[in-house]
């Protein structure tokens, strides 16, 4: 999502403003840059200029009050650094990494450094695309600078402190782990400089180091979060707890759309602690029922006491098999064209390969359920949510609640997981708590309310990654060329409907369908693609569209390479040619390190390899695998990362790890959402595989060092996971596995 964007499909003001950020290492204007009124110590907030930009589509030439900008880096006159962080936390390290960027060029003490999350504040907009996103690995790529620029402007105004102080030249000062250092032994820590600092103009400009002088940056560095989250103390969002506070539980229709026909509640009103039942809209048109009370236990016997009767004739009920065979039908049908290369030669290639790929449905599983606590007032909204875009969901409640956007707040809380499900086209999770709590007040509630969703509303509840059918049809001669590949992809559109659309889809192709087919490859393709509606509810999942394409790329490439008798990594390298050196530097590490080639493998096992790039990464695994009493067995995984400046090495090794064991997932049998009638059938990790421990293989994570600015890094891991897998198992089977989650039989 946004990773793949054209800069000229952007509204204008984004264009300019993205044109005018290009190749420019420090890029925010100092009018970005205000200090905060009434803080204590020195505090430096940042308005994106893309926000300024917006306005009007022409750059302000002064904020408003409204528009005062909140809090990044606030030091405490104990010398403690609270760096804010414009994102949401959910496992992939960012409340870590954007504090380290911000202290490198601060200077900072790093054992003084915390981090905490924003709000739905402009302030808090992704400084490129201007909303507020945690989404397509952006976070450290969009925020790299403007975290770098508010530590050195920071720093700049505490050494100006120091100077005035002792009253000498600021260019005999020097700065070390959070002190200021002069001439005579002269020495003040930040926090004694804080208050003085903050009666100081911003600098108008600033330099920034140069990557080798760093200390903090590429060193591997424990997680802010990690002793609280292992010692059980760190809160997410289903933790919230305010004074009066109620939850709430959602009764929800069996098929996607289904309104109520009947409702007897007499019994759910009996349980002791429920408040209130009531009827309420929910997404996608259909209606449910809310159940309030003192707690979730409470809440969720009265949900089980509702005796129901539901309504689906109105809407279409989604049965797997059948719309598998629907597919099939589709592909064999004309349609719009990503690429459009010559097939004649198809007819006539030496050699020919034929395939047919199915990818189910998938949902999200995270670890925390869904959830959002709303407290209402006549003319105000507070929530709290691990959102992944505060902005939008606090417009969506806004128009919910029928109050303006300004008064509608959303405090951004840590989520345990999300993998997109947090970011929603319609902010279906806000919007649903926003209702409830609304009608909860209307019902004589005057109370917070927290709507929290059961591990079985998450996995039934929709927006799952999309089922898709890939068919290939390939001609190649004996030395491995492609001459022709014919390709067709049936799937939903995500996009469709989403502030995206307009110019993610092109020519009726949703672009997020088709990332990662062939390049890096020179490949003569002909790719058609069609995107069928039905009444299931899809989203983005992690890595999106390379979920399924990386899969179908790395697999077909090396059963080429297996019918030519050609080295699968040497086949790859000689297509990558002198195109693509972050490809073939990430394929050869991984080589290096795994001893592919070199070292001998326990009898029954096989090697099995695939690199693919996403948002702008590339991981190359390669892997050892067996097949034992019929079932695919993941020994050991080696990958090779090319994500330019590793900002922090150990979290993008935590990174690799969890999209590698994520992808292995989709592979292991159970792996899979299916309808039957309209129904989903899989409600729990009881009949929805994830991965467990005693699935876990070896890992050995790998960096390709670089000083160039870095990429995203909380997807790439996932794609090629899998395929390498696959590979792995089509040596030791003869057979290539052409269907998600594998199935040998």
């Amino acid at each position: 999502m946004l990773h793949n964007i054209d800069p000229a499909d952007l509204p204008r003001a984004l264009q300019r403003l993205v044109a005018q950020a290009k190749g420019k290492p420090a890029t925010l204007p100092r009018r970005s840059f205000l200090k905060l009124a009434g803080a204590s110590g020195l505090a430096l907030g940042a308005f994106p200029h893309v926000a300024l930009g917006q306005a009007a589509g022409a750059a302000a030439t002064a904020l408003k009050p409204a528009q005062q900008p909140s809090a990044f880096v606030q030091i405490a006159r104990n010398g403690e650094v609270t760096v804010t962080i414009n994102r949401l936390e959910f496992g992939q390290g960012v409340n870590t990494g954007l504090p380290m960027i911000l202290a490198e060029e601060l200077d900072a003490d790093w054992k003084l450094v915390r981090s905490k999350h924003g709000t739905n504040d402009m302030a808090y907009a992704d400084p490129v695309f201007g909303i507020h996103l945690t989404g397509g690995s952006n976070t450290i790529k969009n925020s790299y600078t403007q975290y770098r620029e508010l530590g050195a402007r920071a720093r700049a105004m505490l050494l100006n402190a120091a100077a005035a102080k002792w009253k000498v030249d600021v260019a005999t000062l020097r700065t070390q782990a959070g002190t200021v250092l002069g001439p005579r032994g002269l020495k003040a820590s930040y926090g004694e400089l804080a208050d003085a600092a903050m009666a100081l103009p911003v600098p108008e400009k600033v330099t920034l180091k140069d990557p080798k002088d760093f200390r903090i940056i590429g060193r591997p560095t424990q997680r802010l979060d990690a002793q609280a989250k292992t010692s059980g103390k760190q809160d997410f969002g289903i933790d919230m707890r305010l004074a009066g506070q109620l939850t709430a539980v959602v009764a929800r229709p069996p098929v996607f759309g289904g309104r109520l026909t009947s409702v007897d509640d007499s019994a759910a009103r009996a349980v002791k602690g429920v408040k209130a039942v009531l009827r309420v809209p929910l997404d996608g048109g259909a209606e449910g029922i809310a159940v309030v009370a003192d707690g979730y236990w409470q809440a969720t016997q009265g949900r089980d006491a509702l005796k129901l009767e539901w309504d689906s004739s109105k809407v279409e009920k989604v049965d797997s098999e059948k719309q598998l065979a629907q597919y099939r039908e589709l592909a064999s049908q004309p349609g719009p064209r990503k690429h459009d290369a010559d097939m004649a030669p198809l007819a006539t290639a030496p050699r020919q390969l034929e395939a047919e790929f199915v990818f189910p449905y998938l949902a999200h599983a995270a670890m925390e359920p869904l959830n959002c606590t709303v407290q209402l007032t006549d003319d105000r909204a507070v929530i709290w949510m691990g959102s992944q875009s505060a902005g939008l969901d606090a417009a969506a409640a806004a128009t919910a609640l029928g109050l303006k956007p300004e008064q509608v707040v959303v405090n951004v809380l840590m989520a345990g997981g999300g993998f997109g499900r947090r970011f929603s086209s319609t902010s279906d999770i806000a919007v649903e708590a926003c209702v409830i709590a609304k009608a909860a007040r209307a019902a004589g509630l005057d109370v917070p309310v927290r709507t929290v969703w059961s591990r079985e509303d998450d996995m039934k509840g929709g927006y799952y990654r999309p089922m898709h059918l890939h068919r290939a049809k390939i001609g190649f001669d004996d030395q491995g060329k492609v001459l022709a590949w014919d390709h067709v992809i049936v799937g939903q559109s995500i996009l469709t409907g989403t502030v995206f659309a307009a110019f993610q889809i092109k020519d009726g192709i949703d672009g997020t369908a088709t990332e990662g087919m062939r390049d890096p490859y020179p490949l003569p393709m002909r790719l058609t693609v069609h995107h069928p509606k039905l009444n299931v509810p899809v989203l983005w999942w992690r890595s999106v569209g390379s979920t399924h394409t990386a899969f179908v790329m790395e697999t077909l490439l090396d059963e080429i390479a297996r019918a030519t008798k050609q080295d699968p990594v040497a086949y790859r390298m000689a297509l990558f040619g002198d195109k693509h050196p972050r490809h073939r530097a990430a394929l050869q590490l991984a080589v290096d390190k795994s001893g592919y080639g070199k070292t001998k493998l326990a009898t029954g096992r096989a090697w099995g390899v695939a690199v693919h790039e996403s948002f702008e990464t590339v991981v190359a695994y390669v892997v050892e695998a067996s097949v034992k009493d019929g079932q695919p067995v993941l020994h050991k995984v080696t990958s090779g990362v090319h994500c330019n400046l590793a900002i922090n090495p150990r979290s993008i090794e935590a990174q690799v790890q969890g999209a590698a064991v994520m992808g292995l997932s989709t592979c292991l049998p159970g792996s899979a959402i299916t309808l039957k009638d309209g129904i989903v059938e899989q409600s729990n990790f009881g009949d929805f595989t994830v991965a467990r421990i005693t699935d876990m293989p070896e890992f050995a994570v790998h960096i390709v060092p670089s000083a160039d600015p870095p990429t995203g890094m909380g997807e790439p891991g996932l794609p090629p996971l899998a395929p390498a897998f696959a590979n792995a198992i089509a040596q030791l089977t003869g057979k290539p596995m052409r269907q998600m989650p594998f199935a040998l039989a």
